[in-house]
């Protein structure tokens, strides 16, 4: 009786394949990774695809441009401003929509889109801009508006505050220290602005 040493070979695992907002996602996600290790200038499609594991011509079928892609993966990655509950007095609100606008700045989305306007050129830099304006500062500014209003409702809060000066206040700080000062608005940060500068600006007269 003659044996067979012949064993089949195990089958090797093979891959799903991705399609819509699932390999969408993937490619975003990759494209993220290499703005973290190689930056704007180092970012190239093929590598985007690379990391997706899926080919370039899914890449450039999606994004006709490296611009294009960074600029959907940022919007994307962008932590969300999207409401601030009424937490009772104006100081915990103004604290809580300030907590949001960090996270928003300091993830991972907000460090490489700080990154991208340093590294490209002028007209690139221009939409990068737009970019936080639209996802960081403009959220801000309206949720700002919202607790304004709130807190004279409430009474802790002069009346004639709600105004587009006051509404700028927050942002313009906070992008001004991070620009200049290089702060990363720990959470005595944060308190200091609310309590030495935000509600004394609002509180009404002779509070």
């Amino acid at each position: 009786m003659v044996t067979s040493s012949w064993t089949a070979a195990p089958a090797q695992a093979v891959s799903p394949r991705r399609r819509g907002a699932v390999l969408e996602r993937a490619i975003l996600e990759a494209a993220l990774e290499q703005l973290s290790t190689v930056g704007w200038n180092g970012l190239t499609m093929e590598g985007v695809a690379a990391g997706a594991q899926t080919g370039k011509a899914a890449v450039y079928r999606r994004w006709p441009s490296k611009e294009d892609l960074v600029a959907d993966a940022l919007q994307a990655g962008l932590p969300p401003l999207e409401c601030v509950p009424d937490l009772g007095s104006i100081r915990e609100d103004l604290l809580e929509l300030c907590r949001k606008a960090r996270e928003a700045m300091f993830s991972r989305p907000g460090f490489a889109l700080r990154s991208v306007i340093h590294e490209c050129d002028a007209s690139q830099a221009q939409r990068f801009q737009e970019l936080i304006f639209g996802g960081v500062v403009e959220p801000t500014i309206r949720l700002l508006g919202e607790i304004v209003s709130r807190g004279i409702r409430r009474g802790d809060v002069r009346p004639d505050a709600a105004n587009s000066y006051v509404f700028d206040a927050i942002p313009a700080m906070m992008m001004y220290r991070t620009k200049v000062c290089a702060s990363e608005w720990n959470a005595r940060d944060i308190e200091e602005m609310v309590d030495q500068f935000m509600v004394p600006l609002l509180r009404p007269t002779g509070a």
